[in-house]
């Protein structure tokens, strides 16, 4: 009975992993992966996004899984910048095939704490309320934040990965809170989608490569990628509405 189960896991693990981008099953530890199963398999029983925040030593860990939408991100990184959260890290794995799953696991802090049992309750409610429109990101920031204020400094290059063969957008600035907020809504004001991440924060300065579908989910020519990223850079700059 166990060999048939693990035989009947490893199918459905396979039928998942073909959604994504042919360098998941390889660049992905298979603990993550099974991880991202049983996400989806969370997902599929609730019709709901899984969202999962857990103490993990002096961090949280936010475990999200839903389907993935050019202003997903701009949402959750808003609520997190609305509560004040710092962000460690970042794991992002996005499908390029129905049905556009994406997995998200962030390590979050609070004055570089873990997270209260009701502080990360409210961070969940937070985050299923902005899903279904009832809790106002935008009007919550504006109170903690300049959000027409435009950054100082900022580096954007667009490429297309010669390993991973997708688009990808390399975006550079100085720290400061609700960073992480304005480069997704300025990526979600071009209309695209983030199917892989990489964060590094060294130095003041944080620095972002996400890999990218554009419009309708098609794959970005490099003509195209270019007049992204300086549009990308400008909104960040606060020159473009």
């Amino acid at each position: 009975m166990a060999a048939v189960w693990k035989s009947f896991k490893l199918e459905v693990l396979k039928r998942l992993n073909r959604a994504f981008p042919d360098f998941y099953e390889q660049f992905v530890s298979s603990e993550i992966q099974l991880q991202n199963l049983n996400l989806a398999y969370q997902l599929y029983k609730t019709k709901c996004a899984v969202i999962e925040i857990k103490p993990s030593g002096s961090k949280s860990v936010l475990h999200f899984a839903y389907r993935n939408q050019s202003f997903l991100l701009s949402d959750i990184f808003g609520v997190l910048a609305a509560y004040g959260l710092t962000i460690h890290s970042l794991s992002l794995h996005g499908q390029i095939r129905p049905p556009m799953l994406v997995f998200i696991k962030l390590v979050i802090s609070r004055g570089n704490r873990v997270l209260t049992q009701k502080i990360a309750e409210n961070v969940c409610r937070a985050l299923q309320e902005t899903l279904t429109g009832r809790f106002e990101v935008e009007e919550m920031l504006a109170v903690e934040f300049n959000l027409n204020a435009g950054l100082e400094e900022v580096e954007t290059e667009f490429h297309i990965d010669p390993v991973f063969h997708l688009p990808a957008l390399l975006i550079e600035a100085d720290n400061q809170p609700g960073l992480l907020y304005k480069v997704m809504y300025a990526i979600w004001q071009e209309d695209l989608l983030v199917v892989n991440a990489n964060l590094l924060v060294w130095r003041g300065r944080t620095r972002l490569i996400l890999y990218l579908l554009g419009p309708n989910e098609n794959l970005i020519p490099e003509y195209l990628g270019q007049k992204i990223a300086e549009s990308v850079r400008l909104r960040l700059l606060g020159r473009r509405g």
